[in-house]
């Protein structure tokens, strides 16, 4: 399947002007957030992921694939395609056991893509994804990121609005909820109250908003940012109420937050890109808690805008003066607990 993004290409000779040595080498990370493909002119497998992982010099203990449309079936029903994705990353889970890459239990947790919008008849594809999964399928991801501003985009293949709220959606993520699988959800600000509404409406589901509830800074959006910050915050707040969600702390490098760092003449230091993000990322913690909270790379699309060290520099600067238990929270545990991943098996410093 051929996908095109509205995400620049990381540049390696951009992006190497930049080096910085690991702040809290030794603390353990769960990558609550990452992709894997082979496109057109931007190959990133395990040997690029593995790569980033041990230039940063981080203790990336494990990771877990978002969905991303990468290595569909090129045949057979269309609703089954997805599966060929789970089956893929199971492939590079299994690869990456052999230590060959290093330590890293790399896709211990699968979030997969079936398309909730076919409604219960989806319990066939997700049965067939939990199968190819071998267990390592813990959720599903189905695009909803929509606006009315074209300017305002970062599906590679836009949807229409409003799907969180159909018949069909939700029929489909009952589905998920039967099956003790999560709902990882990729919204715009101006889409939380629909997630509201959808958390309500299902207090069994599981869900996980990625990229930190989607702030904008594209288009009408880079006017009055200060107000923009406050209505995004106050949607987050009314969402932060329902006990069945959790927020991914990261995705801030893609052009649509409106931080515009891949067109500087130097990426940012991790201490540029921490007073950036850092009120986000606190609103966020101060809403949702240590225990709701994971920080996740967002790899290879924010790549375009630094390097995976800077970032979780970042990341740590941000966590300076948090307590041991609650680092231990959002760099590692929640996305362990909440993933079901198997700690046993990952290796550490």
């Amino acid at each position: 399947m051929l996908v095109t993004s509205p995400n620049p290409n990381p540049n390696p000779e951009w992006l190497a002007q930049v080096k910085e040595a690991p702040l809290l080498p030794e603390l353990a990370i769960v990558d609550a957030h990452h992709h894997l493909w082979d496109r057109s002119g931007f190959r990133y497998l395990l040997e690029e992921y593995a790569d980033d992982i041990g230039f940063s010099g981080r203790n990336v203990v494990a990771s877990v694939f978002v969905q991303c449309r990468s290595m569909y079936r090129e045949y057979g029903p269309d609703a089954m395609k997805p599966v060929g994705e789970v089956e893929f990353v199971r492939g590079i889970s299994a690869q990456a056991r052999s230590g060959h890459y290093g330590q890293t239990k790399v896709a211990a947790a699968i979030v997969g893509g079936a398309d909730l919008l076919l409604g219960n008849e989806v319990a066939a594809v997700l049965d067939a994804m939990q199968e190819a999964g071998g267990g390592l399928l813990k959720g599903v991801r189905t695009p909803v990121a929509a606006h009315p501003d074209p300017v305002i985009r970062s599906n590679p293949i836009p949807v229409p609005e409003g799907l969180m709220l159909t018949r069909e959606f939700i029929a489909g993520a009952q589905q998920l909820a039967k099956r003790h699988l999560l709902l990882d959800l990729w919204v715009y600000q101006s889409q939380l109250h629909e997630v509201v509404r959808l958390a309500q409406t299902l207090p069994a589901l599981s869900i996980v908003i990625n990229h930190a509830g989607g702030p904008l800074g594209l288009g009408t959006y880079q006017i009055d940012r200060e107000q923009h910050f406050a209505d995004w915050r106050a949607a987050l707040s009314e969402l932060a109420s329902c006990p069945n969600v959790f927020i991914k702390l990261g995705g801030f490098g893609m052009p649509i937050m409106g931080f515009e760092f891949f067109s500087k003449a130097q990426p940012p230091s991790s201490q540029e890109l921490a007073q950036c993000i850092a009120p986000y990322v606190n609103v966020c913690i101060e809403l949702f808690g240590y225990e709701r909270c994971m920080f996740e790379s967002n790899f290879p699309v924010d790549k375009g805008s630094y390097s995976y060290g800077v970032l979780w520099n970042a990341f740590c600067r941000i966590a300076e003066h948090w307590s041991d238990w609650a680092r231990h929270q959002v760099f590692h545990a929640t996305a362990q607990r909440l993933y079901q991943i198997d700690m046993h098996e990952c290796a550490t410093k």
